[in-house]
């Protein structure tokens, strides 16, 4: 295993980074630099490792719900308000740290 220099946890800078592409490394959307950092990092780092077996269930747990139903689509002024906060409760998260 290599050797982290850092405090793997929810507040760690290199783990914040790998938090931050891991649906995107589930989604199969990063190059293989990006992938070979990601799984380096999560070899030694089981908050990172738990973190991507949760995302893992509830990609899993979405892709069963997905075609059971059909939901409305959202209107546009609704979907700007739900990217607003989320990206505000982003900053707040960054600047918490």
């Amino acid at each position: 295993m290599t050797e982290h220099k850092h405090q793997h946890n929810q507040k760690d800078p290199a783990c914040l980074e790998v938090f931050a592409k891991l649906s995107e490394y589930l989604d199969g959307e990063l190059d293989r630099l990006e992938c070979d950092h990601i799984e380096e990092h999560i070899a030694d780092c089981p908050p990172c490792v738990e973190f991507l077996r949760g995302l893992k269930r509830c990609v899993e747990t979405s892709r069963e719900f997905e075609g059971q139903g059909n939901c409305p689509k959202m209107p546009p002024e609704m979907e700007e308000k739900l990217r607003e906060a989320w990206q505000n409760a982003l900053k707040r998260r960054e600047n918490a740290h």
